[in-house]
């Protein structure tokens, strides 16, 4: 997908840029899919920010994405390819032989006209077949997998993300995860084959501060810039450098300090690798 850029008429168009929306062939038009959901704003149920830097941005709808993947044994054909306001990948709607329409993620390489298919096993290796990971062989390159069994998939479903099986041990499959790390997996969650499309997503360049607000994202003030009762890096003459390492505005260090909880299932993958 080409990055298309602009005549710098303004400063800020300078240096935009965007991607080609020629691959996408129609537009949302299945209201049974669609949904309004409502905006929070970073705001709790008492009103107050627990996320900031969030605004309600540019109105939108929710596709409902089938994450499931769940039916199964039912031929379906790709009938068009759209955009989503709420991911950075395009989606693909689906029109089953019984009637049924569905959006999924669309995989590199899916277009118009092309067959999918959702199995537990016994499918073709193709891009948009869906299987679980015990019938998908070692070296597949895999994503919209899910963590638990039922729940949908939850791992690689960003434009351009994927893993890759690299092998099994008991009941567990072992995944490459984008970032690299090994992890454990149950050989009974689902994946889809293939990788997710619209590669090109990490190349465009936002160029306006307005896009970002469109986009529901609020302007960070630096730290530096604010007083000490606001800021561990606040106050002082001038510009000038922290005193120790970087943190956030909580004392959090900024820097290489691993924040990650060890949740039942991390606790799992470390168990089981010093066995």
């Amino acid at each position: 997908m080409a990055v298309k850029t602009y005549k710098p008429y303004t400063p800020s168009r300078r240096f935009m840029s965007n991607l080609s929306s020629n691959d996408i062939t129609g537009k949302a038009n299945v209201r049974s899919l669609l949904t309004k959901l409502p905006v929070s704003a970073g705001r709790n149920n008492n009103g107050r920010i627990t996320s900031r830097h969030k605004e309600g941005g540019a109105k939108k709808l929710y596709r409902i994405i089938d994450f499931k993947r769940n039916k199964f044994n039912v031929q379906g054909k790709v009938a068009a390819i759209e955009y989503d306001p709420y991911r950075n990948c395009r989606i693909a709607l689906i029109h089953y032989v019984d009637g049924e329409k569905r959006y999924i993620i669309q995989p590199s390489g899916l277009k118009v006209g092309d067959i999918v298919f959702s199995a537990e096993s016994g499918l073709d290796i193709k891009t948009g077949f869906a299987m679980k990971l015990k019938s998908i062989p070692i070296g597949t390159i895999v994503h919209n997998i899910e963590m638990h069994p039922g729940a949908g998939g939850q791992l690689a479903r960003s434009a351009g993300a994927s893993a890759q099986i690299m092998g099994r041990e008991g009941k567990y499959i072992i995944l490459r995860m984008p970032s690299g790390e090994m992890r454990y997996i149950l050989e009974e969650c689902m994946a889809t084959i293939g990788v997710v499309g619209n590669e090109d997503f990490a190349n465009i360049s936002i160029g306006k501060a307005g896009r970002n607000r469109h986009r529901g994202i609020r302007p960070q003030t630096r730290g530096s810039a604010m007083n000490p009762v606001d800021h561990p890096h606040g106050g002082g003459e001038g510009k000038t450098g922290s005193s120790g390492h970087p943190v956030s505005p909580w004392g959090t260090p900024a820097k290489g300090f691993k924040t990650r909880k060890k949740k039942a299932s991390d606790r799992l993958i470390i168990s089981r690798k010093k066995k």
